[in-house]
C-alpha cells in the first residue's frame, strides 16, 4: 500500500479545482522535466473524460499552459496568473519552462476529447513533444484527486518508504494507538518523522495554517462577482463586516484576535464559521491561493472549522493546530487509500464528505477525544454525506460547490460534539466500514453525477456561461 505523508493531503497552490487544476498543472511540470526544452519544436495537450467535459469551467487548459511555462502553483504571484495565460494567448509565443520560445495556439494545442476517457481513471491527459529532428516524445498521466498524479505504468507502484507505524485502515490506528497509549495525532508524528526532522514537520504545518488563515482573511475582504460567467456575487466580506460592526484591526492576526474576543451568540459563531467557508472557497473559485484540503473543491471545510475552533474553543492551544492538521491528514489518507478523493471517480462524497470526516475527527482529537471518539466524529461525518453527487453548474467550482463547503463544516462540529458525548464502543457503524461503504456507492453512482456535467443541476439549470 502506498505511504501518504500529511503534506500530501495538504498542498498549498491555485484555485479552483485540485483534480482539474493542481493535478493537471503538476503534470505538465512533470512532463517538462522529462523531455529535452531546446530541442521542442511544438507541444499538444489532450485532455479525456472529466478534463475535458468541465475542464473550462476549472481551468484546465489554464493550468496546463502555466505547468509548460514553468510557473509553479505554490510560488507564482496570483496576479500573474490569468496575465501570463493571455499572453501566450495574444502572442501564440509559449516560452516553454521559461527557458525556449515554440509556437503555441491554445485553442489549437489544448485538445478537448469530450466523447474519449483513458482506461485507468477519468481525469486522464496526454502531453506530446514534437522535436526539430522530426522525433518525438508522448507521456500520459492521471490527476487521480486532491492534486495526485500518476504517470502511465506507475499505477501500482509500490511505496519503498518504511513507517514505524504503517497504516492502511482506521483499524490499524487502533492497534497503535491502544499498544503505545498514544493518541492519534502522535501516531502520526512519528510517522512523519520519517520523510521530516521535528522542526521542519511544525514550521510546515504552522506554514500551511498561515495560507488558510490568509486565504479566509482575503476572501473577508475582497467583494465583487467571481469570475466564469454565472455572475455569482460574493458574501464572504458583506458578511464579516457586519458581524465585526466596524470593529478595528490592522492585520489578518488582529482580525482573528477580533472575532475570538467574547460575547457571540450561538447564531452569531454559526455565521463566522459559514462565513469562513465561503471565504475561502470564492478565492478558490476565483483562482485564489488555497490549500487543497484534501480537495480544491473542498478547501474551506478544514479551515473553517480549524478557525472555529481558534476563535470559539474556550480550551484552544496553540499546539492544538499541529494536532488538529496531523488528525485531518491521516483521515484523509485513509479515505484515499479505501476509496477516493476524486469527485471524478466518487461524487462530492469524495471531496465534501472527506473534508467534513476529516475536520471532524480533527476537532475531535483537539477537544480531548481518545482514538474511538475521533474516528466515530469521522464515520459521523461522512455517514450523512454518502451518496452526495458532483454536478456543478456551468463546470465551475461555485455553485452548489462554495455552499457546500459551510455546511461540510456545520456537520463536523455537530459530528464532533455527538461523538464526545458518545461511547465508540457502543458504535454501530465503523470508519472502515463507511469508507468501504463510500467505495461502493461510489462504483454505484451514475457516471454523468461524477463531474462531468452530463446530470443534476448541471443540466437542469439554464446558464450562460462566459469561456474562462
Amino acid at each position: 500500500m502506498d505511504r501518504i505523508s500529511v503534506f500530501d493531503i495538504f498542498k498549498i497552490g491555485i484555485g479552483p479545482s485540485s483534480s482539474h487544476t493542481m493535478g493537471p498543472w503538476r503534470a505538465a511540470q512533470r512532463f517538462l522535466s522529462e523531455i529535452n526544452v531546446p530541442e521542442v519544436s511544438h507541444v499538444q495537450v489532450e485532455l479525456y473524460g472529466s478534463l475535458a467535459k468541465t475542464g473550462k469551467g476549472h481551468g484546465t487548459d489554464l493550468a496546463v499552459l502555466l505547468g509548460l511555462l514553468g510557473d509553479d502553483p505554490v510560488t507564482i504571484p496570483v496576479e500573474e496568473v490569468h496575465s501570463n495565460v493571455a499572453q501566450v494567448q495574444d502572442t501564440k509565443i509559449l516560452c516553454l519552462g521559461g527557458l525556449h520560445n515554440i509556437p503555441f495556439d491554445p485553442g489549437k494545442d489544448i485538445i478537448f476529447l469530450f466523447e474519449q476517457s483513458l482506461p485507468y481513471h477519468s481525469n486522464g491527459l496526454v502531453f506530446r513533444a514534437f522535436y526539430n529532428n522530426g522525433e518525438g516524445l508522448s507521456q500520459t498521466y492521471y490527476s487521480v484527486g486532491g492534486g495526485f498524479v500518476v504517470k502511465e505504468g506507475e499505477q501500482d507502484t509500490i511505496s519503498d518508504t518504511h513507517l514505524p507505524f504503517p497504516i492502511d485502515m482506521a483499524e490499524d490506528l487502533r492497534v497503535y494507538c491502544e499498544k503505545e497509549g498514544k493518541n492519534v495525532s502522535d501516531i502520526v508524528w512519528e510517522n512523519e518523522l520519517s520523510w521530516r526532522s521535528s522542526e521542519q514537520i511544525q514550521a510546515d504545518l504552522m506554514k500551511i495554517w498561515i495560507v488558510m488563515r490568509d486565504c479566509i482573511f482575503k476572501g473577508c475582504h475582497t467583494d465583487g462577482i467571481l469570475p466564469g460567467g454565472l455572475e455569482v456575487t460574493r458574501r464572504a466580506a458583506p458578511l464579516s463586516r457586519r458581524l465585526l460592526a466596524g470593529k478595528p484591526y490592522r492585520n489578518a492576526g488582529d482580525w482573528v484576535r477580533q472575532i475570538s474576543r467574547g460575547g457571540h451568540t450561538f447564531q452569531e459563531i454559526l455565521k463566522w464559521v459559514s462565513c469562513f467557508a465561503l471565504a475561502v472557497n470564492e478565492e478558490n473559485a476565483a483562482f485564489g491561493r488555497v490549500v487543497t484540503a484534501p480537495t480544491n473543491g473542498a478547501a474551506g471545510v478544514i479551515p473553517a472549522v480549524l478557525m472555529y475552533h481558534v476563535c470559539f474553543s474556550d480550551s484552544f492551544l496553540e499546539e492544538d493546530i499541529v494536532k488538529f492538521m496531523l488528525t485531518a491528514g491521516e483521515l484523509g489518507s485513509l479515505f484515499k487509500k479505501g476509496a477516493t478523493i476524486s469527485a471524478a471517480m466518487g461524487g462530492c462524497q469524495a471531496e465534501i464528505g472527506v473534508s467534513s470526516a476529516m475536520a471532524a475527527g480533527a476537532l475531535t482529537e483537539c477537544l480531548g477525544g481518545n482514538y474511538g471518539q475521533v474516528m466515530m466524529a469521522a464515520e459521523i461525518a461522512m455517514e450523512h454525506h454518502l451518496g452526495m453527487t458532483c454536478d456543478p453548474i456551468g463546470g465551475l467550482v461555485q455553485i452548489p460547490c462554495i455552499e457546500r463547503n459551510t455546511m461540510g463544516a456545520m456537520k463536523a462540529i455537530t459530528a464532533c460534539q455527538i461523538a464526545l458525548e458518545g461511547d465508540p464502543s457502543k458504535a454501530k457503524v465503523s470508519l472502515d466500514a463507511v469508507i468501504k461503504t463510500m467505495k461502493e456507492t461510489a462504483a454505484d453512482m451514475n457516471t454523468k453525477y461524477k463531474e462531468t456535467a452530463d446530470g443534476g443541476l448541471a443540466i437542469n439549470i439554464s446558464v450562460n456561461v462566459v469561456e474562462c
